[in-house]
């Protein structure tokens, strides 16, 4: 199972909440599956979604779910002791592991190799963290938000893309209606 099933198969789940998504590829297989308002895509600055999500959640009641990548957590570890650090219960980091920059060409990440995301998440502080199988993530996504506690998921999947088209939504439409539809 590659990343796109994932994302199709969650996005029923992610319907009702705010959702902060991975630049490039994820988000564009996103918006592609199913493009809502509360929907934030990520069109610059790699390794950021996890950050901003958990501001957004710490700003507001709403449930946040932050999908990001290996790569991009990599790219920005400091982000996961800030998470430890400020648990926030309406916020759920979904790292969708594909071992890749998925992309940027499906170079391989240190995640594919010997470094594990969810022992690091756990090494910085993180307390509710769930490794599981892409073929699980729906399951375990659904229970972490009925807990109503920040959790960290790590969702471990084959590497792969689909052909999809860019986004050609303005990035402050893109902003403008993610904040109206937490006023919402």
């Amino acid at each position: 199972m590659i990343r796109s099933e994932i994302l199709r198969e969650i996005a029923p789940i992610l319907r009702p909440h705010l959702v902060v998504c991975n630049i490039g590829l994820p988000s564009q297989e996103m918006h592609l599956i199913d493009d809502q308002p509360t929907n934030f895509y990520m069109l610059g600055t790699m390794g950021l979604a996890s950050s901003i999500g958990l501001g957004v959640a710490l700003a507001q009641d709403r449930k946040v779910i932050s999908i990001d990548g290996d790569g991009s957590v990599l790219t920005n570890l400091g982000t996961l002791p800030t998470i430890a650090n400020n648990v926030a219960d309406n916020f759920i980091l979904l790292i969708v592991d594909n071992g890749s920059y998925g992309s940027t060409g499906d170079q391989p990440t240190y995640a594919g190799k010997k470094t594990s995301l969810a022992e690091v998440a756990r090494a910085c502080g993180c307390e509710n963290v769930v490794e599981c199988r892409a073929e699980d993530t729906g399951q375990v996504l659904q229970k972490a938000i009925d807990a109503g506690r920040m959790t960290v998921i790590v969702s471990k999947c084959e590497s792969g893309n689909v052909k999809v088209p860019v986004i050609t939504m303005d990035p402050v439409a893109i902003r403008d209606r993610f904040m109206q539809s937490m006023a919402g």
